[in-house]
C-alpha cells in the first residue's frame, strides 16, 4: 500500500501524465521511479518533466475548480509560476532558489488536490516572488 505522502502525478513537458506512488524521489537526483496502481514501474527522467505534483488522491476531484491566488496564511514567500505551456500556478515557497533542478512550492488554494509541487526550473517561463493575485480576475484573492 502506498504511503499517502508519496502519491504523485508526474506532468511531462509533452503533456503526458504518470500517476502512482514513489519511494525514491529526491530533488537532487536526475531520475526516480513511479509505481502505477496497475503495478507498472516507470523510470522518470527529471529533464523530461514540467513538475511533480504530490497529491491527496490520484483521481483528484473534477468538481473542484482550483482557485488561482492566495487563500490562506502560510509561511514562506508568495509566488506565481508560469510554465512554458502557459499554465500558471500560485502558492508559497520556503525554499525557492535558482540552483539545482527545481524547487518545492505549496498550493495557494488549500482545498485543491495538491499537497506540494516540485517545479522543474527548465520547464518554467517565469517565476515571480511576493506577487499578489491580479485584482481584475474573477475568483482571485489577494
Amino acid at each position: 500500500m502506498a504511503r499517502r505522502d508519496n502519491l504523485v502525478i508526474a506532468h511531462f513537458r509533452d503533456g503526458t501524465l504518470v500517476r502512482g506512488h514513489t519511494l525514491d524521489f529526491f530533488p537532487t537526483k536526475s531520475r526516480f521511479h513511479i509505481l502505477s496502481a496497475g503495478g507498472q514501474r516507470h523510470e522518470v527522467d527529471m529533464s523530461a518533466l514540467k513538475a511533480i505534483f504530490f497529491v491527496r488522491d490520484l483521481d483528484g476531484n473534477e468538481a473542484h475548480d482550483e482557485r488561482k491566488g492566495f487563500f490562506h496564511r502560510q509561511q514562506g514567500k508568495k509566488l506565481m509560476v508560469e510554465f512554458e505551456d502557459g499554465e500558471i500556478i500560485f502558492g508559497y515557497t520556503l525554499s525557492y532558489t535558482t540552483r539545482g533542478l527545481g524547487f518545492f512550492m505549496f498550493p495557494g488554494d488549500p482545498d485543491c488536490n495538491n499537497t506540494k509541487v516540485f517545479v522543474i526550473h527548465s520547464a518554467t517561463r517565469r517565476v515571480k516572488l511576493k506577487v499578489a493575485a491580479p485584482p481584475y480576475a474573477p475568483g482571485y484573492a489577494r
